[in-house]
């Protein structure tokens, strides 16, 4: 019997401490109000851009803030995964956008089109422009499905693909053609993108419980399970990139390095990908694609992008630590836009939200911020249902487990699954709040 804990009672007592804890982390009404008729945009209402938009509002009397977004519902992404394996409906992670606003934010329904960082403006599609003292780019990636010849998003749940990121539709769509997989069986083939991308935990999650759920119907000899990776291992971090080989190894799941995705021929079921050694074809009875991702154009035409690395995917050039705009001090980067070396999870924004307020709050009031971003990223890697590890890692691959000897980090516990099945999503909705 593991020494970890092991009772409902002694979880729900965790859970509980640890959204007090977190909604306790920063005392929001002990900071005083600061008095500013500041101009201050956010691009990008989803996580970061709302729960910014939150804490500015309750820190900031005077300031005018505004956020553009388009977007009508605002998605719980954490959630896509247990929708694409039909453990949530699609509705689990759709809420309105305009239900996690405060009062004392305007919001302009639309995509911003433009960004002059030397005359302060953002343009939207209208053709709307505003005047900023201060703006905080969040708006987001882009999922590039069109990188993937042969594919579009109207095959998904049909011929065996599925692909689940691009939304709730989509990740049950998903799980129509999954499922399908897990009666029948077959030649089941997983990937992930060369660029970095959003939760790189999410295809192996994938990978895991579509695994399990086959083997839990008893159709686990019907099946044949391989994961494709443009990389030369699992995950960034070595650690845990060893730790999932040997689970995909205890499991059955073979694994192919340094293949990247290029095309797929969705009538044959044929997958093509690049390798070292030229392209090799594979095919398939399910393939789970993830696209390539990058910035949206507004970042990378606004000359905001990083000139010298990702130059394929225009992340924005920012301090690692502060998340400062390099060339432009009045530009801070959040969330899955921002150009550093991790923190394009939901947990990293709960960590780079605060970050941000406190340097543009420090610009304000013309003293020196005090608050940094360390890389913090967690992954409640699932393996199977009911068990998860719950990973924790820094800019320099470090372990950083928030409950040191009662969840480690690198075992499969129950304790683990139910911080992502019961904790996660109220903290989640605590950040939008600006309470976490």
């Amino acid at each position: 019997m593991t020494k970890f804990l092991t009772t409902r009672r002694q979880f729900f007592g965790l859970a509980a401490g640890g959204a007090a804890a977190a909604s306790m982390s920063v005392p929001r009404e002990a900071l005083a109000q600061v008095q500013t008729n500041a101009r201050i945009v956010i691009i990008g209402a989803g996580a970061g851009g709302t729960a910014l938009a939150n804490r500015l509002v309750r820190r900031l009397e005077g300031a005018k803030i505004t956020l553009i977004d388009p977007r009508v519902d605002h998605l719980y992404q954490p959630g896509l995964t247990l929708v694409a394996t039909g453990l949530k409906p699609a509705s689990y992670v759709s809420s309105k956008t305009t239900d996690w606003l405060p009062d004392g934010v305007t919001l302009i329904a639309e995509k911003a089109a433009a960004i002059d960082p030397i005359a302060k403006t953002v343009s939207t599609e209208s053709g709307q422009a505003l005047d900023y003292d201060f703006l905080v780019v969040a708006p987001g990636l882009i999922l590039d499905h069109d990188a993937i010849e042969g594919f579009s998003l109207d095959m998904v749940g049909q011929n065996g693909i599925g692909a689940l990121y691009a939304g709730p539709e989509y990740a049950a769509k998903t799980w129509q053609a999954a499922s399908k997989f897990t009666e029948e069986g077959g030649f089941g083939l997983f990937t992930r993108p060369e660029t970095e991308m959003k939760c790189a935990g999410a295809p192996l999650k994938h990978t895991f419980l579509i695994d399990d759920i086959t083997k839990r119907a008893g159709n686990g000899t019907k099946i044949d399970m391989h994961y494709a990776a443009p990389q030369t291992s699992l995950f960034g971090v070595p650690i845990v990139a060893e730790k999932v080989r040997m689970l995909f190894k205890d499991r059955g799941i073979a694994s192919h390095y340094q293949h990247t995705l290029k095309s797929i021929d969705a009538e044959a079921r044929r997958a093509t990908f690049a390798t070292p050694d030229g392209t090799t074809e594979i095919d398939y009875d399910y393939i789970h694609v993830i696209p390539p991702q990058r910035a949206p154009d507004v970042i990378r035409q606004s000359g905001l992008s990083w000139a010298d690395k990702w130059t394929d995917q225009g992340w924005v050039e920012c301090d690692m630590a502060s998340l400062r705009h390099l060339r432009y001090p009045e530009i801070w980067a959040l969330g899955d836009v921002a150009g550093v070396p991790k923190g394009k999870t939901a947990a990293s924004v709960k960590w780079q939200v605060p970050v941000v307020e406190d340097g543009l709050v420090s610009a304000i009031e013309g003293t020196e911020p005090t608050a940094t971003y360390n890389g913090y990223t967690s992954c409640p890697m699932i393996t199977q249902i009911g068990r998860a590890m719950l990973v924790e890692f820094d800019y320099n691959n470090d372990l950083t487990p928030s409950f040191p000897g009662i969840i480690a980090p690198l075992e499969e516990l129950w304790i683990s699954w139910l911080m992502k099945e019961v904790a996660l999503k109220a903290t989640y909705n605590a950040m939008l709040r600006g309470r976490a």
